[in-house]
């Protein structure tokens, strides 16, 4: 109803609801659910603005033994946008010229592109290394600056995550607050948008965020390889060697293996079989037997030129894993959920395993190889039929720094 009084200038109107009227609404955004996987991967949008925003990246290692050691993270963006600035990491590529001939350096004539970060649509992104973790430009974030290097979180959950941030510029027509998108092409998968998720401890959130998630694959066996096919044969099957010669290089063992071979009336072939050539060679020893327990002997030997950092070994011990009781010269951690599992790891100080130096005398003596060794105790409580030395007492599977390492036989 309206009321209009010419005199005095007023109006008054009264309103009544139409009950039919309903309010038109756009398409509601379909969020996915979160998805689990060996590497996760999550992007945050933590603040927005109308032509740029800034984002924060998570990266996860969720692998219960896998390791990713210096990762590489390559996307393609498919709007236009350019990185402005990073901090945990940086871009292999930059080059001002190639900003000011795209269409950004078209529609950002003011902004000076020789401080931007990127402007390729293809990004090639690295973690920064630990020396500029506390840089007041490029560092000072949390889980930043580890040279790349995610380890098993039961190892380390600290070093099981990184993380590096960027502030993106978009171009027309995203320019307004809401227009968060990230249609894009990771290296391993498409992205999937997920809800808001909890930044840091401070109880925010995101304004939006994405997820990708990559598996681990075993990568099919490989046959032999040779340097010189005419010197050594792919396909013929290994010596057995005395136990004396796993202290020695690979090359210096053939005549130990003919020795042995003489000594218990084995044949030698005309062509040896080719060397394996392991860079890492461990070596697992039955050391006692009784009714109530058993101890073995665990051997680490690095037979190359260069130490490994954060070194680890895992050994699925079959159904004598749960009576894995305690390990006295390394760090060691039953792996759930069926704690047939145990990981063993450096104690502090002794988490490089060094590399292979030269013997007393070079022309002589054969090389060293950096080693590390522990004597393990088990227990036989509660686990009935076991035959240590019948094979229950040696590992089923054994992965060094995340990957399997083949088995050689058994010996008495």
């Amino acid at each position: 109803m309206i009321l209009f009084s010419s005199t005095g200038g007023n109006m008054q109107v009264c309103c009544k609801r139409n009950p039919k009227f309903k309010v038109k609404t756009g398409p509601k955004t379909k969020f996915a659910p979160r998805r689990y996987g060996d590497l996760n991967i999550v992007y945050d949008v933590l603040q927005s603005f109308g032509s740029n925003y800034l984002a924060q990246v998570t990266i996860d290692n969720d692998s219960p033994l896998g390791r990713l050691d210096r990762w590489n993270l390559t996307w393609e963006w498919m709007r236009g946008e350019i990185i402005n600035t990073m901090r945990g990491a940086y871009t292999h590529k930059r080059d001002p010229s190639e900003c000011l001939n795209s269409k950004a350096g078209q529609y950002y004539k003011d902004l000076d592109f020789s401080q931007v970060m990127n402007c390729q649509k293809k990004q090639d992104i690295s973690d920064l290394p630990p020396e500029r973790k506390e840089d007041n430009v490029t560092g000072k974030l949390p889980y930043c600056c580890k040279n790349g290097t995610l380890l098993p979180p039961i190892m380390d959950p600290w070093k099981a995550r990184s993380m590096f941030q960027l502030q993106v510029f978009k171009l027309p027509p995203d320019l307004n607050k809401t227009a968060l998108t990230l249609e894009d092409r990771w290296s391993s998968q498409s992205s999937v948008q997920m809800r808001a998720t909890a930044v840091g401890g401070s109880g925010r959130y995101s304004l939006a965020s994405w997820q990708v998630v990559c598996n681990i694959t075993k990568p099919k066996a490989q046959a032999s390889r040779c340097c010189d096919t005419d010197t050594c044969n792919a396909d013929c099957n290994p010596l057995l060697l005395p136990p004396d010669a796993l202290l020695v290089p690979f090359k210096n063992r053939t005549l130990k293996a003919k020795a042995w071979a003489k000594q218990n009336h084995m044949p030698i072939p005309k062509k040896l079989p080719c060397p394996d050539n392991c860079g890492v060679s461990i070596n697992w020893h039955v050391n006692t037997d009784y009714r109530d327990g058993w101890t073995a002997r665990l051997t680490v030997f690095n037979w190359r030129d260069f130490a490994f950092e954060d070194w680890f070994v895992a050994v699925d011990m079959g159904k004598a894993g749960p009576g894995y009781e305690n390990v006295y010269s390394f760090n060691g951690t039953r792996v759930p959920p069926n704690n047939r599992t145990v990981m063993f790891q450096g104690l502090p100080g002794l988490n490089y395993l060094v590399g292979q130096v030269n013997g007393t005398n070079p022309l002589r003596d054969p090389a060293v190889p950096g080693k590390q060794q522990s004597v393990i105790s088990f227990t036989k409580k509660n686990i009935h039929g076991l035959n240590i030395p019948g094979g229950d007492g040696f590992p089923t599977k054994v992965f060094f720094n995340g990957e399997e390492l083949a088995f050689a036989l058994m010996m008495g």
